[in-house]
Parts: structure tokens; sequence; C-alpha cells
């Protein structure tokens, strides 16, 4: 039997290939609209534009209610502090932190299929129950993450919208509390990486200094010292044990 990840691929998949076989037939044929006894458009029509909306809408998703942008803020800090430009690419980059994502939160990933879009799909809920039961797994994973200081310094921002912090917050309230508190923590992270790179940036410059090879740039001399430093102490492994130990709660 094949997993929940596996059906939604599936569907998705087979939503694009309908999409691509209308749009090719569309320039020799009319198309036809299907109706029921009730005269509205077919349930496999209205399927394929939720698909087709989902897909548009899934980067972003991904983006606000997830750790996504966390792990991209910090890995980018971590080569600019490394001082690489290109290595890792950025499409490198960008999949180590998907896939750490997608390590962090298949918990969340799972629960949200099994109680919102599995009975949806199986026609036992609506789309109005599958919504709420859809983000409730994520509610609970961003007001883990989010902080109270936040939360309460957006809503007294705009004091004429009323804002109850009390019980289950406004969904727009605490998804930006949440990107904005993991931005945060993501800055703190990349100011400690930051640390003892500096660190063998300061030495070099002072031994090139004292040398008198003034016209000698020190990044170019300290580069070899700050990767022999990350790759002697794992730093790879260690930092990636440290962020996957941060959402361990």
């Amino acid at each position: 039997m094949p997993k929940p990840g596996a059906k939604l691929l599936i569907c998705l998949l087979a939503g694009v290939g309908i999409l691509l076989a209308l749009v090719s037939g569309a320039s020799a044929q009319e198309l036809p609209v299907i109706e029921d006894e009730g005269g509205a458009l077919s349930a496999r029509i209205i399927q394929l534009f939720l698909i087709i909306t989902v897909l548009s809408l899934a980067p972003g998703i991904a983006m606000m209610i997830t750790c996504l942008p966390f792990m991209v803020i910090v890995f980018s800090f971590l080569r600019q502090a490394i001082g690489l430009q290109q290595a890792p690419p950025n499409m490198m980059v960008m999949s180590l932190a998907m896939f750490l994502t997608f390590f962090i939160m298949e918990p969340v990933f799972m629960e949200s299929w099994e109680t919102g879009i599995k009975p949806l799909m199986d026609d036992d809920i609506t789309e109005e129950q599958a919504f709420e039961n859809t983000m409730e797994p994520f509610r609970g994973f961003m007001e883990n993450r989010v902080e109270p200081e936040t939360l309460d310094r957006l809503a007294a921002a705009l004091p004429n919208r009323e804002f109850s912090l009390e019980g289950e917050k406004p969904l727009s309230l605490l998804v930006t509390s949440f990107m904005l508190s993991e931005i945060k923590r993501a800055f703190q992270i990349g100011f400690v990486i930051f640390l003892p790179f500096l660190i063998i940036d300061l030495i070099v410059a002072s031994i090139l200094m004292a040398m008198g090879m003034m016209m000698v740039p020190p990044a170019i001399v300290s580069l070899p010292f700050k990767l022999a430093f990350f790759v002697m102490a794992d730093g790879w492994m260690k930092l990636t044990e440290a962020l996957l130990m941060g959402y361990a709660g």
C-alpha cells in the first residue's frame, strides 16, 4: 500500500498530466463542459483547479509555516563566514535546507495528512473542516517556536484590529510572528558562527602586518586556515546536530 506522500505525488502528477492533455487538445477541438444532474462542474475539473492552486502556493506556504527560512539563513551565514561565495552553490544549500526541513517537519506533515487532507479526499469532511484540521499541526509547531514578545508587539502595532491573544491566535498574526521569530533566531546563530572565523581573519591580518606584507589580501591567506578549521571540527555535522536539537522540544 503506497504511503500518503506517494499518493499525494501521484495525484499531483496525474493533475499535471490532465492539464497538459487539456491544453494540447484545446486547439484541435472545443472542450466540453461536463455537468452533473444539478448543472455543476464535474468534480474532476474542480480537483484539477485545486491541484494547480496548491502547486502555485506550495513554495510560499513552505516558506511561511516551516523551518525552511531558518535553515536557509543559517547556511547562508555559514558560507559567508568561511569566505566562500559559490561553494556550496545556492542549489545545494537550498536542497540541504529542504531535506532538513522535511526531516524535522515529517511528523507535522503526517499528522496534517491524516487529519485534514486524507479525510477530504475520502469525502468525510468539508473543505472548511479540512483546512482547519490541516493547519492545526502547523499551529502547534509555530506556537512552540514563536516568541510571545513578538506576538504582543505585532498585535499592539495595530490596536484597531483588537487581536485576541488568548486561546487560538489569528492565523495572520501567528504566521507573521513565527517568521519574524525564526529570522531573529537565525541571525543570532549567524553571529555565533561568524565569531571563530572572524578571530582567524584577525590573527592572519595581524601576522601579515607584522611581516610587512600589507599588500597581500588577508582573506586569501586565511581561507585555507578557515577551511581546515571547519573540516577538522566536523563543522557540517556539528552545525546540523545543533539545528536539529533546537527543534527537539
